[in-house]
């Protein structure tokens, strides 16, 4: 029973249930057999994407498997996301169960479930503000006794397709916004009264259109994901209290003064910041991190910085930055200014002076290790209470270099009996003789990310200042500072890290296969840098629809499987990569019964609904007496489920003729076969079931083009190689495979680097910046098998 636990449990993943539901509907016998009869009946045992397999989650437990005649048509309908919203669902639920036994209208069903209906945002936005301008005086009266619900239910009788979770949405920000904070009296208990029960009636529509079922997570892709995150409004409000040692501090506390000196700087825009450290390459998690900084940024109409943290000389190149401004551009991201933590390296040193001059901060002669044994144990450092005029002395002898490095620090005084570890003094500065490459030799002090990172958020005005989930205990000790310079505080918020399986996002774990030469440089197509992706051949536009795919949450750590991209990729390429046919391992077939020195020039489609009247939509290709195919096309020994050519066996030639092998060319080991002798049939009256890909001689006696070609896998076996204590070791030696001596269609000739194409039968190809006027080559970007959604064609 465990083994079969394991089984259905590993499926429900599959299909996007988050591990708390699939454990729920493991621990319902009934539910659990019900959903693996429907996962198996919609033909997604191989994985869907995550909102059909909500739906398919929500049928199962609505319905159990003799209850609804119409079943199949309905998973059809979800599965082709011709039924994507739980509204849809509802009223297919409601139209199938009143049909019972009778032949479905088609027409009619696909009428009341709103088949083909797109909502967008701006729909609804428009939908909310006309029922608020109908009801402002009404809504002003009864503030924030207003029923919500019927609110609700008036914007659903004007759009039942509308997403309900961004209508409630909508509907709660535009209820701020109007009345703005709760006030005593609005939170007040109305008065009973029999028969007037508002609030069942709101939490009825909350049921009868939020959530219908006990749910797993919503659809995959949120109409607008960034309302999550708090509103302007809420960035202007005064706040004072502040809490460092028992209460983490969460939200930013600004006084009338501070907050409007702000406004006057921003003039109330938002502003955003995206701040690598330029020690290395991006990676996918930092394009979720570019989404997130600069997504919010544009979808309010404000501006996002990059900045580079460029705090820590030592690991710093020119190549860096040069490659994250490039990859922020490519990946669509447009900076409202770029800047470097370097640029405020004096106001930084400045504030600190403030800092120890207002005893807030302290000269440390301890050795790392020494601090490292005092913070872990809560203890005070023995230089903790030495006097402000010793400290300026010494932090003036560490910025004029008259100390050597590691001897000393700085060090923030701030709650050594804190629960949380960021509170323990953490150290503000550091020696470093490292020249700067910006600023040079001028400084022998360098400030630490958890001092500088706050101020130049503070300096540059950010009103989000976001970042992922690692950081959340940091942002204590981001409120103290802020609070003990008398700083603006910009609005902090958390989101989850984006992981994928197979590969590693570690800075370290990267560079450690880089300078080892595990893989070809931070841009190898195996690595999941952005610069690696875009080799292999991805677009970004891919990574982003990915990225937002995943959703912001602030669910700890995100471990996305890997074909979950790959269905993302193979969307997109499979509506912009022409078709074209190459053999990466060419097995010869000498056609007997064809002319010698003819050459036709046939027709083949670069995209498979290609209309006969466009010309621009087909190429040639040459067919003659000498042809190439795979050689995993040809068996000597066939079998029943095999389509491929055999002895005897007549395939087709994809837009050209069928072929019938007549005799098999054999090496002296008589098992390796060298060539094939083929009959073709001018007038195609055979009519094969198997079609196979081909390139042929352009010109008797000439070879096809040759191309090189790279074949591309998971470089990691484990799903999570970074938690195995030898990780390397789980290296797939399989990750490339290279083969030299493919044969191309003569058109590839003018393809040039970066161009797609889908190699018919063999997945998505992309030119490699290795390749040369003499020899092309090519990358694997992905396979046509997608196990996760649909496929190419």
């Amino acid at each position: 029973m465990a083994l079969e636990d394991d089984k259905a449990a590993e499926l429900f993943i599959k299909i996007g249930l988050d591990e708390r539901t699939a454990g729920n509907a493991l621990a319902n016998k009934k539910l659990s057999s019900n959903l693996m009869s429907l996962i198996h009946q919609a033909g997604v045992a191989n994985g869907c994407e995550r909102g059909v397999g909500n739906l398919i989650y929500t049928v199962a437990t609505k319905f159990p498997a003799n209850a609804l005649v119409h079943r199949a048509t309905l998973l059809t309908y979800i599965v082709t996301l011709k039924i994507k919203t739980l509204a849809q669902l509802e009223a297919a639920f409601t139209f199938l169960s009143d049909t019972a036994t009778e032949d479905l209208d088609v027409t009619e069903f696909e009428k009341a479930c709103g088949v083909g209906i797109e909502v967008t945002l701006a729909d609804t936005e428009k939908t909310v503000d006309i029922l608020f301008e109908e009801n402002k005086n009404t809504i002003i009266e009864k503030r924030y006794r207003t029923n919500v619900g019927e609110l609700f239910a008036h914007v659903w009788k004007r759009q039942p397709w509308a997403d309900p979770k961004i209508v409630k949405k909508l509907i709660d920000a535009k209820l701020y916004a109007l009345l703005g904070e709760r006030t005593a009296a609005d939170c007040e208990k109305p008065p009973k009264k029999k028969k007037e029960k508002p609030f069942k009636v709101e939490m009825n529509m909350e049921k009868n259109y939020v959530e219908p079922t006990p749910l797993p997570k919503q659809m995959e892709e949120e109409l607008n994901p960034f309302l999550i995150f708090p509103s302007p409004e809420e960035n202007y409000k005064v706040h004072t209290e502040v809490f460092f040692r028992d209460e983490t501090v969460l939200r930013a506390c600004n006084s009338k003064e501070i907050l409007k000196k702000h406004l006057k700087a921003t003039d109330r825009k938002v502003l955003t910041r995206f701040p690598p450290e330029p020690n290395g390459y991006l990676h996918i998690g930092h394009a979720k991190a570019m989404f997130v900084d600069f997504g919010l940024a544009k979808e309010r109409n404000g501006g996002c910085y990059l900045r580079y943290d460029d705090t820590n000389p030592e690991a710093e190149k020119k190549e860096y930055i040069d490659h994250m401004e490039e990859i922020v551009k490519w990946m669509g991201w447009e900076p409202f200014k770029i800047t470097y933590t370097s640029d405020y390296f004096q106001e930084l040193y400045d504030l600190a002076v403030e800092l120890i001059r207002k005893g807030h901060a302290y000269v440390d002669e301890q050795k790392p290790e020494e601090i490292k044994k005092y913070r872990e144990k809560r203890l005070n450092s023995p230089f903790r209470d030495r006097s402000v005029t010793e400290s300026l002395k010494k932090f003036d002898e560490m910025k004029q270099g008259m100390i050597g490095e590691g001897e000393v620090t700085l060090r923030l005084k701030q709650d050594m009996e804190s629960d949380n570890f960021n509170m323990h003094d953490l150290v503000a500065y550091r020696i470093k003789f490292t020249p700067h490459p910006r600023t040079g030799d001028k400084w022998r002090i360098y400030p630490s990310y958890d001092y500088a990172h706050c101020i130049v958020d503070s300096l540059e005005n950010i009103t989000h200042s976001l970042c992922s989930l690692e950081f959340e205990t940091r942002r204590a000790s981001y409120y103290w500072l802020l609070d003990a310079l008398g700083l603006y505080q910009p609005s902090v918020w958390e989101f989850s890290r984006l992981n994928v399986t197979n590969a590693v996002l570690s800075k370290r774990k990267l560079k450690c296969l880089v300078t080892e030469k595990r893989v070809d440089g931070w841009d190898d197509p195996r690595l999941m840098t952005l610069a690696g992706l875009r080799r292999r051949g991805v677009t970004s536009t891919s990574i982003n629809a990915f990225v937002r795919g995943t959703g912001i949450t602030r669910s700890d750590c995100t471990m996305i499987r890997l074909d979950r991209l790959e269905y993302h990729i193979r969307e997109e390429l499979n509506k912009t990569s022409p078709r074209t046919m190459v053999v990466i391992d060419p097995l010869k077939v000498v056609i007997t019964n064809m002319e010698a020195g003819l050459v036709m020039n046939l027709d083949a489609k670069k995209w498979p609904d290609a209309q006969t009247d466009d010309a621009s939509s087909f190429y040639k290709v040459p067919f003659s007496s000498t042809a190439y195919i795979e050689h995993t096309d040809f068996r000597i020994k066939d079998s029943k489920d095999y389509y491929g050519l055999a002895p005897g066996k007549t395939v087709l030639l994809r837009y050209a003729y069928p072929i019938k092998c007549t005799e098999v060319v054999l090496a002296d080991d008589k098992e390796t076969v060298l060539a094939i002798r083929a009959e073709y049939d001018p007038l195609k009256m055979t009519k094969p079931k198997g079609v196979i890909h081909w390139v042929a001689e352009p010109k008797p006696g000439v070879d096809p083009l040759r191309v090189e070609v790279r074949l591309f896998d998971k470089l990691f076996h484990s799903e999570n190689p970074a938690e195995l204590d030898h990780w390397l070791g789980d290296l797939n030696p399989l990750s490339k495979v290279v083969m030299p001596r493919a044969y191309a269609v003569p058109t590839l000739h003018t393809a040039a680097v970066g161009d797609n194409f889908q190699f018919e039968r063999l997945g998505y190809f992309v030119v490699d910046k290795d390749s040369t006027s003499d020899k092309l080559v090519f990358n694997r970007t992905v396979t046509l098998r997608d196990s996760y959604g649909k496929g190419g064609k």
